[in-house]
């Protein structure tokens, strides 16, 4: 690919963004449509790069809060 040829998404509007973030907040809906967006290769690249970014903050805050589940389990334990 020549250097100077580059492939530009189209901008997300105000309105795209609204309807991703409304999506968002609405519990166990917010999970499934990061996946799908995620894996999307027709999606906006944008909102794809923003799903992956969301799950993998996701997957290490549901780390956390296993480990420390964990250890104030064996706290209680003796």
């Amino acid at each position: 690919m020549d250097q100077n040829q580059t492939n530009h998404a189209k901008v997300m509007s105000f309105g795209d963004w609204m309807i991703t973030i409304l999506i968002s907040v609405i519990p166990i809906v917010n999970i499934v449509m990061f996946i799908v967006w995620a894996v999307s290769s027709t999606d906006n690249p944008n909102r794809v790069n923003w799903a992956r970014a969301t799950l993998a903050w996701f997957a290490i805050m549901v780390g956390i809060y296993i480990l420390i589940g964990i250890l104030v389990l064996g706290l209680f334990a003796f």
